[in-house]
């Protein structure tokens, strides 16, 4: 007996189909889960960065993009901050002969006012305009010198920087006085990275973060553990790896830690004297004195940067005097002894707000 071939549903297969093809796209456009602790490095202003999240709720794709996004954050940044980057907003202003204002972008405009509000009430110890002074000392972008410069050489430099000579106009452009003018915001270009990174994260919804940037950085929510975010207090030791040697370890959660010292970019003479690359605007010279770093907690990273400078170029005694003008922000200074040991010295508050043990006197 012939059996006959059964006919071809056509509806039925066109339903099938469509089926099939809907459950794909479902399934393609749910992003599978991601890691629920993720963390990632990568590289920036010349050194590195380092963030990682706790209970986070991206999925893979989610978070792949966050992490571009964030890149593309920190690349912007670069390009407005950079005195290496020949293209930057800073090296084309300093390249500008003329003293009409600068038209630059928002975020350019806002780290110079805050640099220009810190000048201001450190009473001129801390100067975004030392750029040719930093050069002339082998700390900037030309590289390092033979030896150091003469008084002649500092005192000629000299005459060409300072704050004064710079302002920004009412709707946001920048004017320099005098022809010569250079700026170098490196002392408050990485923790406002580290803020603009972490405004980046936070928009998605994420709440326990940790952003770092070359050893300065910012902490929201908790650890994966469940606490406040442990940050390490580096001992000033120059032989020492960045967190091989702890002074005392942070606990912090929505605040922002930034360290100032002598101990990582200096250089020796052939006498033995060593140059430190923070240098005081009052004598054209790098900083002489026993304080071997200052370690500043605020509630954003690019305050916390900035402080951390002016406070080291004033000095632990000096240094805290000023700090009480500063309402909330708290300090820990690391006296070097003649012995070659180290002193902690927080600020009246520090301990209470970052729940640091110190080692005993």
């Amino acid at each position: 007996m012939l059996v006959q071939p059964r006919k071809l549903n056509v509806r039925k297969l066109i339903w099938v189909l469509a089926v099939l093809l809907a459950f794909a796209a479902v399934t393609w456009r749910r992003d599978p889960p991601g890691p629920k602790h993720p963390a990632w490095t990568g590289e920036t202003m010349g050194t590195l960065y380092s963030i990682k999240l706790a209970d986070s709720p991206l999925g893979r794709r989610a978070l792949q993009s966050l992490q571009k996004e964030v890149d593309r954050c920190l690349v912007e940044v670069n390009r407005q901050m950079s005195h290496y980057q020949p293209d930057s907003e800073l090296s084309r202003f300093n390249r500008a002969d003329a003293t009409q204002p600068v038209a630059v972008s928002a975020g350019f405009a806002r780290v110079v006012r805050f640099a220009l509000e810190l000048h201001e009430r450190s009473g001129g110890v801390f100067d975004p305009t030392l750029g040719p002074l930093i050069d002339l000392w082998g700390f900037g972008a030309p590289g390092r010198v033979a030896e150091p410069p003469s008084e002649e050489q500092i005192a000629e430099v000299l005459h060409g920087v300072g704050a004064r000579h710079l302002s920004i106009t009412s709707d946001g452009r920048l004017r320099k006085a005098i022809p010569g003018l250079h700026l170098n915001l490196s002392a408050v270009a990485k923790g406002y990275g580290v803020d603009e990174a972490a405004r980046v994260i936070r928009a998605r919804g994420i709440t326990n973060v940790f952003v770092e940037i070359g050893g300065e950085g910012v902490a929201f929510g908790h650890n994966a553990e469940g606490v406040p975010w442990r940050i390490g207090v580096d001992t000033p030791r120059p032989d020492a790896l960045p967190g091989e040697q702890l002074e005392t370890v942070l606990h912090l959660s929505g605040l922002a830690v930034a360290t100032s010292g002598d101990y990582r970019n200096f250089f020796t003479d052939e006498k033995g004297e060593r140059f430190s690359h923070i240098l005081d605007p009052r004598t054209g010279r790098p900083i002489q004195h026993h304080l071997a770093s200052v370690s500043v907690v605020a509630r954003d990273c690019m305050t916390a940067d900035g402080l951390a400078t002016a406070l080291f170029v004033m000095g632990a005694e000096e240094g805290m005097k000023w700090l009480d003008t500063w309402p909330g922000i708290e300090a820990l200074f690391i006296i070097r002894e003649p012995d070659g040991r180290f002193a902690c010295r927080p600020s009246p508050g520090f301990v209470r707000l970052t729940g640091a043990r110190l080692p005993a006197p």
